[in-house]
């Protein structure tokens, strides 16, 4: 059985990164984690993040795109549950007591488990995600000749890119945090935390 045409595979991989790139919900609320706790907890809630994207790509190449507008409200509702926790994180920051931040990152108090689903969340609710792979996606790749080693081969891209954009983003953000020490530093670092959480809630809640 005949895998996807490398250059599509290639058209598609450089299209993805460059969208994954441009700064939206799902990147600001890893930096601003990042900025504020560091890299603990982090794994879970990106691989969420991921997980959307496979999503996403599986409901495109099985031509279930018209199913994700017929139950609208569903994707409605699991929009407002992405907005609502990231601002749930914008709260927790903005009253997250100044600390030093190497000895003592700022505790919010979040499992596994709910990170993950929170990653999931803010992934699904990203209307940037959502209009890539239901509207752009089949520019770049017949669907209706996609197999299950094609849609392997996608979904192994799409983990591979986003993890790499991804982790770009976290390495960045960890340099930034590091050179801030001072109790104003970190006051500043908790405050534009929670206003970049707030800023990209009302992003996924106000977008169609």
């Amino acid at each position: 059985m005949p895998g996807i045409d490398i250059a599509a595979l290639i058209l598609f991989a450089g299209a993805l990164a460059i969208a994954a790139a441009v700064p939206g919900p799902a990147v600001a609320a890893i930096v601003a984690r990042v900025l504020a706790r560091g890299t603990r907890g982090l794994a879970p809630f990106i691989l969420g993040i991921i997980v959307s994207d496979i999503i996403w790509l599986t409901l495109a190449v099985t031509g279930l795109a018209v199913l994700a507008q017929t139950f609208h409200e569903v994707f409605l509702i699991i929009k407002y549950l992405g907005a609502a926790y990231l601002m749930w994180l914008a709260w927790q920051f903005w009253t997250a007591p100044v600390t030093s931040i190497i000895a003592a990152p700022l505790d919010v108090r979040e499992g596994g488990i709910a990170a993950l689903l929170g990653g999931l969340f803010v992934g699904l609710a990203n209307p940037k995600a959502m209009m890539f792979y239901l509207a752009l996606l089949p520019g770049f790749i017949p669907l209706a000749s996609v197999t299950p080693l094609t849609f392997a081969e996608l979904a192994g891209v799409t983990f591979a890119v986003l993890g790499m954009i991804f982790s770009a983003y976290v390495l960045a953000a960890a340099r930034a945090r590091r050179l801030l020490s001072s109790p104003r530093a970190l006051a500043l670092v908790n405050r534009g935390t929670a206003a970049i959480m707030a800023g990209a809630a009302v992003t996924v809640a106000a977008r169609s």
